[in-house]
């Protein structure tokens, strides 16, 4: 239910009271624009830039790697292969993971984890996922990457698979409480909060916490429902920003807290643009929404935008 107070809406839960914003938290200022225009991307942070990588544009899948060095947008490197829309995109230990996503513009999932070393701007692959996916998340947590939801050749999945660095090894951890394609996911104080996401036509707005020390999920306060939404922590925080909602046919430009204070989510700005496959990373104390589709109902197979638009809340 969404109750309207001062211009703010308050997201209530059976879990969670809600509070009050009297204003917009925060400012929002574009910056350079991407050289290609993507969507069904991934974007991570790494050594003093952010990198976008793969996608869908108006041509077709997009090759080109850019990264950004807080002025301007170049191109570093291109994907191996032929094209990926909805990878999941992480960094650890120095390198970039690009696990699974789906072939070209087709949805066809593939299950290849191709890592690229900066350092020496030499791609090499990792062992493989344990069964082809797109569409899903994934996070670090304890120097191990968590791949989570996501879909294959078929249907939405709920499968939580874990890959070790050190052994170059996946295993398998407890599913999601349901099958679900693009769901947002960050860490968030030692645990893994997986958020929204989709099956079909249909949106969630379960937000499902993992604990790795029991291998267990518990419930989190719930989100208007929503997939392709991005997230990340700021200022010891949880933020949401954008997707989808595929019930109102509607591109969003939602901008959402987790106070961790109280446990509930409030709506604290809006984005200047709305859209869905919103990517969102932390650079240089502020988020960067990279990309993604202005057009809803477009899925995995949009042209997708150059635009890059920086959040910034002052301690």
């Amino acid at each position: 239910m969404a109750l309207t107070v001062l211009g703010a809406v308050l997201l209530t839960s059976p879990s969670a009271s809600a509070g009050t914003d009297a204003k917009a938290i925060g400012s929002w200022h574009r910056v350079a624009s991407m050289l290609h225009a993507r969507s069904a991307h991934g974007v991570v942070t790494l050594a003093g830039g952010i990198y976008a990588v793969a996608g869908s544009g108006p041509a077709g899948p997009v090759h080109e790697v850019e990264r950004y060095d807080g002025k301007n947008w170049a191109v570093e490197t291109n994907l191996p292969g032929e094209g990926l829309n909805a990878p999941a995109a992480v960094t650890l230990g120095g390198l970039i993971y690009v696990v699974g996503g789906f072939e070209g513009l087709t949805n066809v999932p593939t299950a290849e984890v191709q890592v690229y070393d900066p350092a020496t701007g030499q791609w090499r692959k990792a062992a493989p996922l344990p069964a082809p996916r797109g569409g899903h998340a994934a996070v670090v947590l304890d120097g191990k990457i968590h791949v989570l939801g996501g879909g294959n050749s078929r249907s939405t999945i709920g499968d939580h698979s874990v890959y070790d660095p050190g052994t170059d090894s996946w295993t398998e951890a407890a599913p999601l409480p349901r099958a679900e394609g693009s769901p947002a996911a960050v860490v968030f104080r030692g645990r893994i909060y997986a958020i929204g996401g989709r099956s079909g036509n249909s949106d969630f707005g379960a937000v499902d916490v993992y604990n790795p020390a029991t291998n267990t999920w518990g419930k989190g306060p719930r989100i208007s429902p929503r997939g392709t939404t991005g997230a990340v922590v700021y200022r010891s925080a949880v933020y949401l920003f954008g997707g989808e909602s595929q019930a109102r046919g509607k591109t969003l430009n939602d901008v959402l807290r987790l106070d961790p204070k109280t446990n509930v989510w409030r709506r604290i700005n809006r984005m200047p643009s709305a859209r869905n496959y919103a990517r969102a990373v932390v650079f240089k104390d502020a988020v960067y929404v990279v990309g993604g589709s202005k057009l809803p109902g477009a899925s995995h197979t949009s042209a997708g935008s150059k635009l890059v638009e920086r959040y910034f809340v002052r301690r």
